[in-house]
């Protein structure tokens, strides 16, 4: 179901002027109640020391979905955070985009878990992952 599209725009505004998603270059591709998807580039900045993007940044792509996926379902002055994050990573990436997407699985009064996926532009997973 889509969202107002008021509250769509400041969800966008929110990711374009917070520093660490400038940092990490994430934007905003698609939301729609109880879901996210985002996109990160690779750049060298975001390697390790094989050359390949490091798990942190992978996470934070896969955790910034979750929390947008959950901000399009709580109410005005409710905020969210992470209370436990569980990924497992399958592939490496050495180059191109990546896609990150969150869907809310159940929200209570006080917990949510949700399904989040990174993928390559190809649509390799990259990473598989549940956050509450």
């Amino acid at each position: 179901m889509p969202i107002k599209e008021s509250y769509e725009k400041a969800l966008r505004r929110a990711v374009e002027t917070a520093p660490y998603y400038q940092l990490l270059q994430i934007t905003l591709d698609q939301i729609d109640e109880g879901f996210a998807r985002f996109r990160m580039p690779f750049r060298k900045e975001l390697t390790q020391a094989y050359g390949v993007v490091h798990g942190g940044a992978i996470t934070s792509l896969a955790d910034t979905a979750v929390a947008f996926a959950l901000m399009t379902m709580i109410q005005p002055g409710e905020r969210v955070t992470t209370a436990e994050f569980k990924i497992n990573f399958l592939s490496s990436v050495h180059s191109g985009e990546m896609i990150g997407e969150a869907r809310i699985v159940n929200k209570g009064r006080r917990l949510v878990m949700a399904d989040m996926e990174v993928k390559k532009e190809d649509g390799q997973l990259i990473a598989k992952g549940m956050g509450t």
